[in-house]
């Protein structure tokens, strides 16, 4: 395995991390305060957030490729 595929698997391991982490304290406040576990509100949540989540994470990317692989 070389460098750039470390770094791109890390990455993108990362992001999902960083993805379920936001969306769940998301998830939490709304579970807490306005929908019910298991509803349409529910997958929105997290499907809005891993759009989001996607989008950043390609705006970045390139920052981090090149700080690692040069």
């Amino acid at each position: 395995m070389n460098k750039k595929t470390l770094v791109g698997i890390s990455y993108v391991s990362s992001w999902i991390i960083i993805w379920g982490t936001i969306g769940s304290l998301v998830d939490f406040y709304f579970l807490q305060n306005t929908y019910l576990p298991g509803s349409l509100g529910q997958y929105l949540t997290f499907i809005i957030t891993a759009v989001i989540s996607s989008i950043i994470a390609i705006y970045i990317f390139p920052t981090i490729n090149n700080k690692f692989i040069g």
